[in-house]
C-alpha cells in the first residue's frame, strides 16, 4: 500500500513514552494512508507494540545506534521516510481528529511546508507553562488565520521530503533551528502555508526551572547557527542588540494572546514571561557571541520526556489526553 505522509516519531527511550501520541495518529482520519517512521536507538530496545501500529498503512523503525538528538533523529527520519510528505511529532503534542488529512490538503495550494494551529493543552492556572506557550507558539496559537507564513511550529509542522533532502548532507544543523530553515525557504521564493484546520495540542514546560535552562540552550543554539557564516562585527552588532529582544518579543506576545480564547491576565503572566525573555536575551548574546557551543547537545534531554518536566496536575492530564475524542 503506498503511503502519502509520513509521520517521525522520536522514541530514544522506547515505544511507551511514545504511545500515546500514537494513538492521536492512528485516530486520523488518513491513518491508512499514514506511514509511521519510529526513531531510536535500536528495534530491540524499543518495545514494540504490533497492536498499536495495527491501523497505519505502514510503519517502520530507524535505528541510530545511540539516543539522537531532536534534529538527529528527525534527520534520520527524513532521511528513512517513504511517503513525499513528512511530519514531525513530539511526545508531549497531540493532534485532534482531521488534523493529519488537513495539513496534507494544504500542498494542492503548492506549498513545501504546512503547519497546523496550535492549542495549548496545560492546565490553565500554570503562568509558566502560558508564558512557555506564548514564546513558543505564539504566532500559530489556536485561532489563528491560514495562509501564507514565513515560518511554522517547530517540531510539528510538514514538508516536502525532496525539499528537506535538498539540505543534505547538513539537514540536522538546520533542524537544530527550525525557523532558519522556514526563513532559507522564504527567501528562496517557496511557500510556508499555516492550515487553521490543522489543531494540535502541545504540553508545555511547567515548571521553571528546567523551563529556564530549556530557553537558554535553545536561544544559544538559535543565535549560533543564525550567525555561522557572518563575520565577527555583524556578531558584536546583533550581541549588542540583543538587550532590545525582551521588550520586542514581549509585545508580540501580548498581541498574539489578543486572539486567544481562555487568555489569563496579563498581570499574572508578564513576570513570568519577563524572566524567559532576559533568559533568552541572554542566550541569544552567548551564540552571536561564540556560536552554539555545547547547547545543541545540552538542550537534547529537554526535547523527550516531556512529564518530567511538568506539574503533578498537567503530567496526569497528559497521561489521560483523548483529543481524538
Amino acid at each position: 500500500m503506498s503511503v502519502h505522509l509520513s509521520a517521525i516519531v522520536l522514541a530514544p527511550e522506547g515505544f511507551d513514552v511514545v504511545r500515546t501520541t500514537l494513538r492521536h495518529l492512528a485516530a486520523q482520519s488518513i491513518a491508512r494512508r499514514m506511514e509511521v517512521v519510529l526513531v531510536a536507538p535500536s528495534r530491540a530496545g524499543l518495545g514494540l507494540d504490533p497492536e498499536l501500529l495495527a491501523p497505519f498503512g505502514s510503519w517502520k523503525v530507524i535505528e541510530t545506534g545511540e539516543v539522537p538528538s531532536g534534529a538527529a533523529g528527525y534527520a534520520a527520519g527524513v532521511r528513512g521516510a517513504s511517503a513525499p510528505i513528512v511530519v514531525f511529532t513530539e511526545d508531549h503534542c497531540f493532534p485532534a481528529r482531521g488534523w493529519a488529512e488537513a495539513l496534507l490538503n494544504a500542498y494542492a495550494g503548492g506549498c513545501v511546508a504546512a503547519g497546523p494551529v496550535v492549542a495549548n493543552a496545560n492546565d490553565r492556572a500554570s503562568s509558566v507553562a502560558w508564558a512557555d506557550f506564548m514564546l513558543g507558539y505564539g504566532p500559530w496559537l489556536d485561532p489563528s488565520p491560514g495562509g501564507d507564513v514565513d515560518y511554522l511550529p517547530g517540531h510539528n509542522s510538514s514538508y516536502r521530503r525532496d525539499v528537506l533532502l535538498e539540505y543534505e548532507p547538513d539537514l540536522e544543523a538546520w533542524l537544530q533551528a527550525e525557523s532558519l530553515l522556514h526563513w532559507d525557504l522564504r527567501k528562496k521564493g517557496r511557500r510556508l502555508w499555516l492550515e487553521p484546520a490543522a489543531r494540535t495540542h502541545h504540553f508545555n514546560f511547567s515548571l521553571p526551572g528546567p523551563w529556564l535552562a530549556a530557553t537558554f540552550f535553545q536561544s544559544r543554539t538559535f543565535a549560533g547557527r543564525r550567525m555561522r557564516r557572518v563575520g565577527k562585527a555583524r556578531r558584536l552588532a546583533w550581541a549588542a542588540a540583543s538587550p532590545l529582544i525582551p521588550a520586542i518579543r514581549l509585545r508580540r506576545c501580548v498581541r498574539d494572546l489578543g486572539r486567544c480564547r481562555e487568555r489569563p491576565g496579563l498581570a499574572r503572566l508578564v513576570p513570568a514571561l519577563t524572566v524567559a525573555l532576559v533568559t533568552s536575551a541572554i542566550g541569544e548574546a552567548t551564540g552571536y557571541l561564540f556560536g552554539p557551543g555545547a547547547a545543541p547537545a545540552r538542550v537534547s534531554p529537554y526535547e523527550f520526556r516531556r512529564d518530567r518536566h511538568v506539574t503533578d496536575r498537567d503530567r496526569t492530564a497528559m497521561a489521560d489526553a483523548r483529543f481524538w475524542e
